[in-house]
């Protein structure tokens, strides 16, 4: 029996029989964390340090700039979360964030490029030529129970300035609580995040329970890291996602969207998706998806076949495909079985698609173009693409198709079962 603390491997073969003979192992190979323990012991408001010294070249300088500007007038700030992670993972962090001390006000009258957001959760963005943002947020506490403005779990609310380790224990994973100092060249550690690492684990900060049930798309995160980084959840982690998936329908729905579009952009769609399933995430998100892929022979992998190209793909080229050929690759094959049980095939793909746009708030735009590259695909498999080789949405759909590859034996059967109709020819004046 596993114990409490040790996570569930994901890369175990015998945990993945419900996904298919098509699943296979995530792409990330495991890396050492070198990170020389300073202070060890931890202890109430004191931290673990590691000396570290992170590659300058994977440091963004804008973001180093914010921080030693910070310093130089007297306050707390640090690089935090996920380009501290990533970092120590040997992976270049695509994102850099700032913790410090200085509430927003303070941050906007250091950068005259500062522009201050959000209302549940102020921050302050830094903008830098070229798009760039810095996102640097104000250290956070846990509210007093004096401050709450009711019993329930969930944070609605988000705005009780703190100390630098009041931020770290109200995050969400001990993986994201990390700090690095830049002058000291030294991790902070307040919640034992390097030593998760060092044990390829996802741990949250605090029981797992509780922590989803503040904040629901947290289950979605946890799903991500473990996929995207190739760690192991602790038992704990895990079955506490089984326990609280139905929370996820509480979450603001756009905040669902922009999760789902993580677990596909990012290379590990595969993964993510299969781990979204087994726990009964997808149940809740995509039942449309998980009721098919409950329905389907064991045998029939080509579901997992197409996310794993899709992962091959983002791999390749360095950057994941279009929202909209995400979306059809992952609702394609449930899609187009709802459109060929029917003989309103139009109507099938309307009835199946306007729950997905109410229960996650996709965007209208693509909810519509998947709807008419699934209807498109099998005359383009066929080679008769007609005038939708004139349309905007074409080239999305030759993405799909090359995913989707030769001799596809969903479009096969679509073929196979759909009438012809026959085209009256106009006769043409002599």
């Amino acid at each position: 029996m596993a114990s409490k603390d040790r996570p569930v491997d994901l890369g175990d073969s015998s945990t993945r029989t419900n996904a298919g003979s098509a699943l296979s192992e995530p792409t990330v190979a495991d890396t050492e964390v070198r990170a020389e323990p300073i202070e060890e012991e931890r202890s109430e408001g004191r931290p673990s340090r590691y000396a570290c010294t992170l590659d300058p070249r994977k440091i963004d300088p804008d973001a180093a700039k914010v921080v030693r500007r910070l310093v130089r007038h007297g306050y707390e700030a640090y690089l935090v979360g996920g380009c501290v992670r990533d970092s120590l993972l040997g992976r270049t962090p695509k994102d850099f964030d700032v913790a410090t001390s200085a509430q927003p006000d303070d941050v906007q009258r250091l950068f005259r490029n500062c522009r201050i957001i959000g209302r549940r959760f102020r921050l302050a963005h830094v903008f830098f030529s070229g798009g760039k943002v810095i996102e640097t947020a104000t250290f956070r506490r846990n509210p007093t129970s004096e401050e709450k403005t009711s019993d329930q779990l969930l944070i609605r609310r988000d705005n009780f300035f703190g100390r630098a380790d009041e931020d770290a224990v109200r995050r969400d994973f001990t993986i994201n609580a990390l700090f690095y100092d830049l002058e000291a060249k030294q991790v902070i550690d307040w919640c034992g995040g390097v030593e998760d690492l060092q044990r390829r684990s996802v741990r949250t900060i605090g029981d797992p329970i509780v922590r989803f049930l503040e904040d629901p798309v947290r289950m979605l995160r946890a799903i991500k890291f473990s996929s995207r980084l190739n760690l192991g959840m602790t038992p704990n982690v895990y079955h506490a996602i089984v326990q609280c998936r139905g929370a996820l329908a509480m979450a603001a729905r756009p905040r669902l969207f922009e999760e789902v579009m993580r677990l596909l952009r990012e290379g590990a769609s595969q993964t993510c998706i299969w781990l979204a399933w087994e726990t009964g995430v997808l149940d809740v998100l995509l039942p449309e998806v998980s009721t098919y892929l409950y329905d389907r022979p064991a045998e029939d992998g080509t579901f997992w076949e197409l996310l794993s190209e899709l992962d091959r793909w983002t791999e390749e080229r360095g950057e994941a495909p279009d929202d909209v050929v995400l979306w059809t690759c992952l609702l394609f094959e449930p899609l187009l079985e709802a459109c060929l049980s029917d003989a309103d095939s139009a109507n099938a793909a309307t009835d199946f698609l306007e729950p997905v746009i109410e229960r996650l708030n996709v965007p209208r735009r693509v909810a519509d173009a998947v709807r008419r590259i699934v209807a498109q695909l099998p005359r383009m498999y066929a080679g008769r693409p007609g005038r939708f080789s004139r349309t905007p949405l074409y080239g999305p759909a030759c993405e799909v198709l090359a995913l989707l590859g030769e001799g596809h034996p969903k479009l096969d059967a679509f073929l196979e079962a759909a009438p012809r109709k026959k085209r009256r020819r106009k006769h043409q004046r002599a």
